[in-house]
């Protein structure tokens, strides 16, 4: 399954706003999406719960993965960037 390792770009981390519009773009992806921390266990993109479990913070790397190319990129990108803003 493809892969992507992306840093976190939102100032406060991955809390309740940058992971709920992580989990409605993971929700409506045609496949499964997950997030982990290099060496930890993947969770659920679709989940805004899940994402925010990770205790991710500015500047932390996130591994996105799942088969379809076009989600990966957005959800790498929507982490890089800074959703607070």
């Amino acid at each position: 399954m493809p892969s992507k390792t992306v840093t976190v770009g939102s100032s406060v981390g991955l809390h309740a706003r940058p992971a709920a519009i992580i989990a409605e773009t993971a929700a409506a992806a045609p496949v499964p999406v997950t997030l982990s921390l290099p060496g930890g266990t993947p969770v659920n993109a679709a989940s805004g719960l899940m994402i925010m479990t990770l205790g991710a913070t500015q500047g932390t790397e996130v591994i996105v993965t799942t088969d379809d190319q076009p989600t990966l990129d957005k959800i790498a990108d929507l982490i890089a960037s800074d959703l607070d803003a």
